[in-house]
């Protein structure tokens, strides 16, 4: 298959005309819409969103990732493959975490262009074609791009203690993966100390709490209400990882 993963948003014709480009030239493939609303303009923040959710894509998955604050500039267009799942993307951060814990990975610049090639949308023009060529089976070098040795940011953390994201609950992700934590860890965010949870319920309505969220990473909940609005959290907000102590459940 082929996921996407931008932050277009669902509105607008953007999606969509990438979506056209995925069909016309890699027909009867599915097209699945991994996240259209990653944090705008923010590939750092993305780069630990795209990290914990593309495990969850079988191997062979070809990720569409488009977060490109910078496109029509010098940055570089990549692909990438880690894991035995295929990344095209561009080159400012977005890939970093997903190369930083795979296992096995290889690179390449995409080097090719199209004839027509809009300054402002290489979603569609650029990614969307190599992405399609790749997942229907060209290699690399036949999908115009030429090996490179893959990025690194080593000032960017292993896990971020930020808030990288609001779903539609209101509930915020943190790019902290909740295994590395210790036991009876307290999250500190927005001036409250919140404990660990199994899930919303095990507090009283209204109150706040972390948990491990579905794929692995340290969510912050109101139960009934909403995290952003009721603790003022937003992305980029940081959070802190502390011992054991006193804690606001409401």
């Amino acid at each position: 298959m082929i996921a996407t993963f931008t932050d277009f948003g669902r509105d607008g014709p953007y999606l969509g005309q990438m979506h056209a480009v995925l069909h016309r030239l890699a027909p009867g493939l599915p097209v699945v819409d991994l996240l259209a609303d990653a944090p705008a303009f923010d590939p750092m923040a993305s780069a630990y969103l795209l990290a914990a959710l593309a495990p969850e894509m079988p191997a062979g998955t070809t990720l569409l990732c488009v977060v490109d604050p910078g496109v029509g500039t010098e940055r570089r267009a990549l692909a990438v493959e880690a894991d035995g799942r295929r990344f095209v993307a561009p080159d400012n951060g977005l890939l970093d975490l997903v190369i930083r814990r795979a296992a096995a990975v290889r690179a390449w610049e995409v080097v090719w262009r199209p004839d027509r090639l809009s300054a402002s949308f290489h979603g569609r023009d650029l990614f969307a074609p190599v992405a399609a060529r790749l997942a229907a089976g060209l290699t690399p070098e036949a999908a115009g791009c030429r090996p490179s040795a893959p990025p690194v940011r080593p000032d960017w953390p292993d896990d971020l203690a930020a808030v990288v994201y609001i779903d539609h609950y209101g509930n915020a992700m943190t790019g902290l993966r909740a295994a590395g934590l210790p036991a009876g860890a307290v999250v500190e965010a927005a001036g409250r100390r919140l404990a660990r949870a199994r899930t919303f319920g095990d507090v009283p309505a209204g109150g706040a709490l972390w948990y491990e969220n579905s794929c692995g990473l340290v969510e912050i909940a109101v139960n009934g209400g909403r995290a952003d609005r009721d603790l003022g959290l937003a992305v980029g907000a940081a959070v802190r990882v502390t011992a054991a102590g006193p804690v606001h459940t409401s």
